[in-house]
């Protein structure tokens, strides 16, 4: 064989494998990408998940074309499976709550310490510095790549028994609470009696009475209208907040070309700071409409006094120096050190 015709034979070659590869390439793309989200529309998380989708889509063109599961519907309305299941490659991406994915990442329990962020600027000093960071590193060790900062808000808590103002009003009162241990110390410190069950089944609960009450963001409480199932009380304590993530898979992620990964790591940058806007309309000093909204609905809105909020942060100091152990001492550390930096 000449020269000529071995090089026409490589060049050939290597002009099938390079098509092949492309064929491979294009054919990595899926026709859905099935995104994760505890809450639909109208709630600000669900309108993020939208948001996000509807960005990515518009931006690659339809390449990427991604459809929300709102109700954590691909693991049957379980929040805490959520993230085993992004893992594994059943959900491409999810926009996930720090709460609900903490069983599997127990450093995610910071933001569950009862009373370690006393305002937003708290919050943005742990997910915008070197605590978020930290996060991100974690979340990257474990098979998923984390995009965004999201917010789901801070958590108060309603019941439709009587006012809250102190740990002794607390007591014998049934509260619904989400799948985390630390949330079951928090509440049982207080003389509550905590109930885990999903949200899915929280309304029909607290509408039968088998719960009294429910701690959750105050867009929850318009947008699902507790009012209606008996929350006849609200306390404004901001106990705990719950940041949101948006990861993709790390499979998913590699199988996306560089210049796709960056449009949808900037869309959910969008999508998540719109959210953080929506998360806190109304309920922040100089834009109170969310609770003027509330208290129109004839619920009576308790706000602690300093000496108040600090009977309740005595009553849950155990429990934060327990959890300080299990998320570990240097992390609470930083965390803390954050906040009062900010």
């Amino acid at each position: 064989m000449t020269m000529s015709r071995r090089w026409l034979f490589a060049a050939a070659g290597a002009l099938a494998v390079s098509l092949t590869a492309g064929m491979a390439a294009a054919q990595a793309y899926k026709s859905e990408y099935k995104l994760s989200t505890v809450v639909g529309k109208p709630f600000p998380w669900g309108i993020a998940g939208e948001r996000w989708g509807d960005l990515v889509r518009e931006r690659t063109q339809g390449r990427i074309n991604i459809k929300m599961y709102p109700g954590t519907s691909l693991v049957g309305g379980d929040q805490t499976k959520e993230f085993t299941a992004l893992r594994q490659g059943t959900i491409d991406l999810a926009i996930g709550s720090t709460i609900n994915w903490s069983p599997q990442i127990k450093q995610l329990n910071l933001f569950s310490m009862p009373f370690l962020m006393p305002d937003y600027k708290a919050i943005d000093a742990l997910t915008q510095g070197p605590v978020g960071k930290k996060f991100f590193e974690l979340l990257s060790a474990r098979d998923v790549v984390p995009l965004a900062w999201g917010e789901n808000g801070f958590r108060e808590v309603t019941n439709s028994k009587r006012e809250i103002k102190s740990p002794d009003d607390m007591k014998g009162l049934k509260f619904r609470v989400v799948g985390s241990p630390l949330f079951n110390d928090t509440f049982s410190a207080l003389g509550a009696n905590p109930t885990q069950m999903s949200w899915a089944d929280a309304q029909p609960a607290l509408s039968t009475g088998a719960v009294d009450g429910q701690e959750n963001p105050l867009t929850i409480f318009t947008v699902a209208k507790l009012h209606t199932v008996g929350q006849k009380y609200v306390t404004l304590w901001g106990y705990v907040a719950d940041p949101l993530i948006f990861v993709v898979n790390k499979q998913v992620w590699a199988s996306w070309k560089p210049e796709d990964q960056k449009i949808v790591r900037e869309a959910a940058m969008q999508a998540a700071k719109e959210n953080i806007v929506a998360a806190r309309k109304g309920i922040v000093p100089g834009d109170d409409a969310t609770l003027k909204e509330i208290a129109g609905l004839g619920v009576t809105i308790t706000r602690l006094s300093p000496a108040e909020l600090k009977a309740f942060q005595t009553a849950t100091k155990p429990v934060y120096e327990k959890w300080t152990k299990e998320i570990g001492p240097d992390l609470v550390k930083m965390a803390e050190d954050s906040i009062a930096k900010r």
